[in-house]
């Protein structure tokens, strides 16, 4: 369904220019939930943004292909894209979306107006109660204003609103983050039941491994705007190969044991990058041809890539 290929995408700033991805590639096939994992600033949502055609100066995509059911939508004017794709095909959860709605509005206003924009056919309030159903939300939250719902019920009444006009693709960044535990489980759980239901492919951007391990058939670690390691879920969690990899999983604590580790320093100015795997400087199996060369992804196995001098 979604085929991204060798994407970069750059920001100008006063340091330079800011490589926020750098020849990225990614694949979410129909049905399916793909994970894509990372520090803060490593790029996933910058990603999730391009693929949704949201990049504005001082950005801009710099090479690739972004293709939708065969389609290189990086090709569409901003018109083409906005009228055929955006909400229809593809829909978005942002990263803090239960902030996201206007405070003047009831939650119903603002859902009705995503189908009168997008020519929704069909009596507007009778579907927003049918969505505020399908998020297990009661219908009359419709006429309450967002001050009047809890956190979890602004993240659903959100999901409502993307699943507006029944798009296939679903991009969700963040979508439990300031959400307490028990709403966690209760939002992925909804996304796995929309998945079955709709069978809607759906593209989970998070820094939370342990969220990610619960949901995803595959999943793709990204660091410093470079892909790390790909593979399935299994693959990934049970048996990581990348030396960032094993650290991000390390640093969550388990029932068998809450001893947390962390990864020493920082991931590197995306403005001024090291030579070799940007990775190094925090490695603590780098050898010489890190510091010089930078690995490309190689499969160790018939589904799992790993791009690290190791293997």
């Amino acid at each position: 369904m979604l085929s991204v290929r060798d994407l970069s995408v750059y920001f100008s700033s006063s340091r330079g220019e800011v490589k926020a991805l750098d020849g990225v590639s990614l694949d979410v096939s129909e049905g399916e939930i793909v994970g894509l994992a990372g520090e803060s600033g490593c790029g996933k949502t910058t990603l999730s943004l391009a693929v949704s055609r949201l990049i504005y100066p001082p950005g801009r995509i710099a090479s690739g292909s972004i293709l939708f059911e065969g389609n290189d939508v990086l090709k569409l004017t901003a018109t083409q894209f906005r009228e055929t794709y955006r909400w229809k095909k593809i829909a978005m959860i942002f990263q803090g979306s239960m902030n996201g709605f206007t405070p003047v509005f009831t939650i119903g206003d603002q859902i009705e107006e995503v189908l009168e924009i997008h020519r929704y056919g069909g009596d507007p309030a009778a579907r927003t109660r049918e969505l505020l159903r399908m998020v297990e939300l009661d219908p009359s939250i419709a006429e309450r204003f967002p001050h009047e719902l809890s956190g979890g019920q602004k993240q659903r009444a959100f999901i409502a609103m993307a699943l507006a006009v029944d798009p296939p693709f679903l991009i969700a960044d963040e979508p439990t983050t300031a959400l307490d535990v028990v709403t966690q489980v209760s939002i992925i759980n909804l996304l796995k039941k929309l998945r079955k239901e709709k069978h809607i492919s759906i593209l989970i951007i998070t820094h939370d491994l342990a969220l990610l391990s619960e949901i995803v058939d595959r999943a793709y670690i990204l660091y410093a705007g470079r892909m790390a390691e790909v593979g399935t879920a299994e693959e990934i969690f049970r048996d990581p190969k990348h030396p960032y990899t094993k650290g991000l999983i390390a640093s969550i604590p388990t029932l068998k044991s809450t001893k947390i580790e962390g990864i020493a320093g920082f991931m590197p100015d995306l403005a001024n990058l090291p030579p070799g795997c940007k990775f190094a400087p925090r490695c603590p199996y780098a050898m010489e041809v890190c510091t010089k060369e930078e690995p490309q992804l190689k499969g160790v196995r018939e589904a799992q890539s790993v791009a690290c001098w190791l293997y």
